[in-house]
């Protein structure tokens, strides 16, 4: 399905103020972006690079005064979200170099403290992929969800401790489970196609069978719309902004998905 993604910040910085920005979707096997735009406003010098997730960065300082970021996007996604109930388990040693990383615990997903409760959740599944899908069941069963924002991130021991949380928060504990029991998971974070209400969304992969594959905890049923564009051990690694100096909030934040005809 095609879809066109959009998102708009708008400041008020009272200081020349540093950001990184992460708010440009890359193409790869499950998506293509056909056509971007982006727009900051007043212009400053912008400096892009690729962070150690090959994801796409940008680095500028905000002038003072009201400053707008505005993007959008055509993306060409994958019309169902893979599954594969089945998948092995990857044994350590045969894992790629660059998936290693996401075995560790990390600042927001204390997998060396889940061993016990994800050995709990996943007995009886099948190592690897069937153990992923029992943990996202029971993410959907046991923690609460709430619409919004939460504020700062918390980690996924304080989730499990609440029993309750937003997207981000759900993915932390389903990553944490996921790495405790040796299976390679990440944060992702972008847009999902008809999200109630509309926002940046946030979910986790984990790496079976020799691929990465979605779990969503929040979303029920058949899986579609997705459009990522951050990857990380946790939220730490995948905020669409970064600003250094006395903290700057959105003023405003309008995010949009919409399905779209072929654009070719």
């Amino acid at each position: 399905m095609w879809l066109r993604t959009s998102c708009e910040l708008t400041f008020r910085i009272a200081a020349p103020t540093p950001f990184i920005l992460m708010l440009r979707p890359r193409s790869g096997g499950q998506q293509w972006v056909a056509r971007e735009e982006y727009a900051i406003m007043p212009y400053v010098p912008v400096f892009e690079y690729t962070d150690d997730y090959k994801n796409l960065c940008q680095r500028l300082v905000a002038p003072v005064g009201g400053f707008i970021v505005r993007t959008s996007a055509n993306v060409k996604t994958i019309d169902l979200v893979e599954t594969a109930p089945g998948a092995p388990f990857v044994e350590i040693q045969h894992l790629p170099n660059e998936v290693l990383s996401y075995l560790l615990p990390s600042r927001y997903c204390e997998s060396d403290r889940f061993g016990e409760m994800a050995t709990s959740i996943t007995s009886g599944s099948l190592p690897g992929y069937d153990q992923v899908a029992a943990i996202e069941d029971w993410l959907r069963s046991n923690i609460r969800y709430f619409s919004g924002n939460s504020g700062r991130p918390i980690s996924a021991a304080e989730v499990n401790q609440q029993q309750s949380g937003v997207c981000r928060d759900f993915a932390h504990l389903g990553i944490a489970l996921c790495r405790s029991l040796s299976i390679p998971a990440r944060m992702v974070v972008g847009y999902l196609y008809n999200l109630e209400p509309m926002d940046l969304h946030a979910w986790f992969e984990a790496y079976v069978g020799g691929n990465w594959y979605t779990f969503d905890a929040v979303q029920n049923g058949i899986k579609r719309g997705y459009v990522a564009v951050g990857y990380g051990r946790d939220a730490a690694d995948v905020a669409i902004y970064n600003q250094f100096g006395p903290a700057v909030f959105p003023i405003t934040q309008i995010v949009a998905v919409e399905q779209i005809e072929n654009p070719d």
